[in-house]
């Protein structure tokens, strides 16, 4: 088993499932990091996460307001997006280590943005155009990471079988 996962989805129906595929897995808790260009699909495989663990109402980016919490039955998901981020320090400010609970699923886009003030992820995601469809890649940083990815691999071989 390698520590990184890479398929190619075809358009936005196929990102969602996979967000969805990923929600089964990070039932427990992780630190994902989504990177990508604009329009790359984040904010879609979030909202396929979010939706995946139970959420019924609308996922949106939260771009101005850098953190969407969504309080399910199960855990707790927080999706960060760091884009409009001026320095990292504001982080501090809003309270950012509360909301890294070892049950809380934490996705954050755009994480360079928020360097030194939030932790290691157990997944780094990373989205790029090729060509009509999207490629994603997904490697394992941390042991929880590494089981993660594990499942998600096996769950994947399964379902090619």
């Amino acid at each position: 088993m390698l520590n990184t996962f890479t398929l190619l989805l075809e358009n936005e129906a196929a990102t969602v499932t996979m967000g969805r595929r990923l929600a089964q897995v990070v039932q427990q808790g992780a630190v994902i990091f989504l990177h990508g260009d604009l329009g790359a699909g984040k904010t879609t495989l979030t909202r396929g996460i979010v939706q995946g663990l139970g959420h019924t109402g609308k996922v949106k980016s939260p771009t101005y307001t850098l953190v969407e919490p969504y309080e399910l039955t199960h855990c707790a998901v927080y999706h960060f997006d760091l884009y409009r981020l001026g320095d990292p320090e504001e982080l501090e400010y809003m309270g950012i280590r509360d909301y890294f609970a070892l049950s809380a699923i934490c996705v954050i886009e755009w994480p360079e943005k928020g360097q030194g003030f939030i932790p290691t992820p157990d997944l780094n995601i990373t989205m790029q155009y090729q060509g009509e469809q999207r490629q994603i890649s997904i490697e394992a940083e941390s042991e929880r990471g590494i089981a993660l990815l594990k499942t998600l691999q096996n769950d994947e071989q399964s379902k090619n079988n």
